[in-house]
């Protein structure tokens, strides 16, 4: 991977790494090596993920930062394994949401909005700093009110949800997530499921709000109770309301920027965990700046 993304042939024999090709390829994949090895040498698990942040890193000149990322695990998954950030985007959300009572997260989707969202809050529940996990988003592709949908509501929900559960799977483990749900102390649930309701001792997680309506957004974000937390997570350039219909999520953008113990963290492509193809992709998609051409 390493090769192929920054273009150099790279031989490894014990201790002694070469590193063939141009001269600047050549010195960005030593501080890739360099800083991938101050990992290795710390007794950490070096895989696919943490290469894939080093390269996007070296080639946004802050590779200088990367070690930094791994400096605190946030919690271990169900495997025992160590979940930490992985880019700097990462980062500010995390210490966005520690600092703030809510946090939108706003971005494209393989950022790790949603499954970071979901591992503060099993955090917050562990450390008894909230009493449930409330977790929701609105089912446009359904209608809001999932009413002519056959079945209970955890299976009108479900399908709209999928990530929220494979990230409570991944953390906390298939049992455990379920006996939860049993007890309520995590409570998933379609957006409408909110109204008229006041949320104490909680943390509180809207996903996908670029599909929220004005009016929607409003009625979620005034839930808010003693000793909660929210986070509100959205891709606006994946909204799939009518044309007619502005989104929730850009407006509250003009509308709270102001307010302090609201914050907004933006992702962006090199925040992608994913393979660095769909970082590629995202790029690709992201809207072109039209150039406006001054009159003599």
């Amino acid at each position: 991977m390493m090769e192929e993304e920054l273009d150099v042939v790279i031989h490894a024999r014990t201790e002694i790494v070469q590193v063939l090709g141009e001269e600047a390829a050549c010195e960005e994949a030593r501080q890739v090596i360099q800083a991938l090895m101050v990992l290795v040498n710390r007794g950490m698990t070096v895989g696919t993920p943490d290469v894939v942040t080093a390269i996007t890193m070296v080639k946004n000149n802050e590779i200088d930062k990367f070690v930094a990322l791994y400096e605190e695990e946030i919690i271990k998954d169900n495997t025992g394994k160590p979940i930490r950030v992985k880019t700097l985007g990462q980062k500010l959300y995390v210490d966005s949401v520690k600092q703030h009572d809510v946090t939108f997260g706003i971005g494209p989707a393989g950022t790790g909005k949603t499954f970071l969202a979901v591992t503060l809050a099993v955090t917050a529940l562990k450390r008894g700093q909230v009493k449930r996990i409330i977790l929701t988003r609105p089912a446009v592709e359904a209608g809001e009110s999932l009413g002519f949908l056959p079945g209970d509501l955890k299976e009108k929900v479900d399908p709209y949800l999928r990530p929220v559960y494979d990230a409570l799977y991944q953390i906390l483990g298939k049992d455990q997530t379920t006996r939860l749900m049993e007890r309520e102390i995590i409570e998933i649930a379609p957006l409408a499921y909110m109204r008229g309701r006041t949320l104490d001792d909680a943390f509180v997680i809207l996903d996908e709000a670029q599909n929220t309506t004005i009016m929607q957004m409003k009625m979620f974000l005034t839930r808010l109770g003693f000793n909660s937390k929210m986070i509100v997570n959205g891709d606006i350039s994946q909204i799939d309301l009518p044309r007619n219909v502005k989104s929730g999520l850009i407006d509250a953008q003009e509308k709270l920027k102001n307010i302090h113990q609201i914050d907004f963290v933006h992702f962006s492509a090199k925040d992608v965990v994913r393979h660095p193809v769909v970082a590629q992709i995202i790029r690709a998609y992201e809207p072109t700046p039209v150039k406006v051409e001054e009159s003599e």
